[in-house]
């Protein structure tokens, strides 16, 4: 794989920061996707991720990170999700990053494919978040296709029992689903209604 995933990661990352800033007071300690994360874990942990891949581009030791960003008052998500893609950008700016080293938690990478997991991680986030808001914003399709390319390429099924990996066994995708759902399906997520 020799493509550069950072316009892809930078489109992953202004639809999040559309979606957060559609978030409302009342939904924040609402249900996800992700069963053991209410609405603000969620967008701790999306904000968290995205600081831990700013670091990785920088150079630095992205699993000294904890994955998600704590001390955000309720009102803060949308300009604290701001602040850490900003810092992503800054740090993968720099073309050598992309085939410099790097320890993401799966293991050892070149940045690209580091990066491209990312994207794959943002865009799957991306659908938790909608589904837990009720989906009020049109979502990229072209964001899920590439994200659904990259969890067949590295998750295998065997994979799967590793219990450090934050994905299910795949569940069959609901008929018609576009192609965020069948990511989705693909990770082991349903939808909430």
């Amino acid at each position: 794989m020799n493509i550069d995933p950072r316009p892809l990661y930078t489109r992953a990352t202004e639809q999040i920061a559309a979606l957060v800033a559609t978030v409302r007071p009342e939904q924040l300690a609402g249900p996800t996707p992700c069963a053991e994360f209410d609405v603000r874990t969620l967008l701790s942990h999306i904000a968290g991720g995205t600081r831990r891949i700013a670091v990785v581009g920088a150079g630095g030791d992205g699993m000294a990170v904890r994955p998600f960003l704590d001390g955000v008052e309720d009102d803060r998500w949308s300009a604290a999700y701001d602040e850490v893609r900003t810092e992503v950008q800054k740090s993968w700016a720099d073309d050598a990053r992309l085939d410099a080293l790097v320890t993401v938690p799966w293991g050892e990478a070149p940045g690209r494919i580091a990066l491209s997991g990312y994207v794959m991680e943002a865009v799957t986030h991306t659908w938790d978040l909608s589904e837990s808001l009720g989906r009020p914003l049109a979502l990229d399709p072209e964001l899920a296709e590439f994200a659904l390319g990259i969890a067949r390429r590295v998750l295998s099924d065997e994979r799967r029992d590793d219990e450090e990996l934050p994905f299910d066994s795949a569940v069959p995708a609901p008929e018609g689903a576009d192609a965020y759902g069948r990511l989705a399906a693909y990770l082991g997520r349903r939808p909430l209604s």
